[in-house]
């Protein structure tokens, strides 16, 4: 029997791919999950439009803010990656969870539609960061949030690159179960045995196109500073990638993202590079919005491998498979 999921902030889709599952990367099959998507919610019409030439379920383009649970399908599990950047800590004693813009609300959309829907289950991903936020006082109380809404929660944050993702990306996944015996029986997954570098996603043709190399002017201006700035974050094809993120449409010689020197020249990742590199396959279709919006949605996504191992521990404790 399939368990039913209601995606927020889907995004262009990774964490829904990794869920269903059912696709190729880098030589594995990665099989599918006894899991559907009933819904899927995104306020961005560019990732939208992606997402929806992939998934058969069709997200809608919405704030979450407003989505009525009533409105919502009957759903097992909820999923998740919610801003994060806006959380602040109220000075009440004692202290309450609280935020500074509209963003941070979005966090108490998803404790809220789990408290009116009670599903079985939910998974939520987010950035290293959200553990030291506000001085570490800020997880405690998410972690909370999500208990109060009748859920027994395990945390824990991992490297994509342990589970087969040629990326050093690290995230914070949060897991909750309103059984006990259910909690009790999850595990977040053991590393994958086999580990993946960059040199296995590079695209040997874009060495070949002058539009993915840097100007001279820009390659001289970062030398000018970059023993001072640490900047030209040169990609060893030996390794994993470092964490790629939704800046890679402007990504420039005197940032912190990751660049490839090919015969001598600095080079950008291509959108496809950078698609694999967050371990979508290449059956992934992302070419209907700008370049610019590939690298945004791309950069921004959870890598599809490494969200189907946690969906797969997460079937497992649901006894769904």
């Amino acid at each position: 029997m399939k368990m039913k999921v209601v995606s927020l902030f889907c995004g262009c889709g990774g964490m829904d791919l990794g869920l269903l599952g059912g696709f190729d990367f880098l030589g594995r099959y990665y099989h599918k999950l006894p899991y559907e998507i009933v819904k899927a919610v995104d306020n961005d019409m560019y990732c939208t439009r992606i997402y929806n030439d992939n998934f058969d379920t069709k997200c809608d383009v919405a704030d979450v803010r407003v989505l009525d649970t009533v409105s919502l399908p009957d759903f097992d599990l909820l999923i998740g990656g919610f801003p994060c950047q806006s959380f602040s800590i109220s000075a009440q004693n004692p202290p309450r969870l609280g935020y500074k813009d509209e963003r941070g609300k979005l966090f108490f959309e998803m404790v809220r539609i789990l408290k009116e829907k009670q599903p079985k289950a939910f998974i939520a991903e987010n950035v290293k960061g959200l553990l030291s936020a506000n001085k570490g006082m800020a997880f405690p109380m998410i972690v909370k949030e999500f208990e109060n809404a009748g859920y027994h929660i395990a945390y824990k944050l991992l490297s994509s690159y342990d589970y087969g993702v040629p990326q050093k990306r690290e995230r914070v996944l949060i897991v909750g179960f309103r059984d006990k015996e259910q909690f009790e029986n999850f595990e977040f997954p053991k590393s994958a045995k086999t580990k993946h570098i960059l040199k296995e996603v590079l695209d040997l043709a874009a060495d070949n196109e002058e539009k993915w190399y840097f100007s001279d002017k820009a390659v001289e201006g970062m030398m000018n500073v970059r023993e001072k700035m640490n900047k030209g974050r040169i990609q060893d094809p030996e390794l994993p990638c470092n964490t790629i993120s939704s800046h890679l449409a402007k990504v420039s010689l005197n940032s912190t993202d990751p660049v490839l020197f090919v015969n001598g020249r600095y080079r950008r990742l291509t959108p496809k590079e950078a698609a694999r590199i967050q371990s979508f396959p290449d059956t992934f279709k992302i070419s209907s919005v700008s370049e610019a919006r590939q690298y945004k949605a791309i950069g921004n996504a959870v890598p599809p491998v490494m969200m189907w191992y946690i969906a797969n521990s997460v079937a497992n404790a649901l006894k769904c498979q």
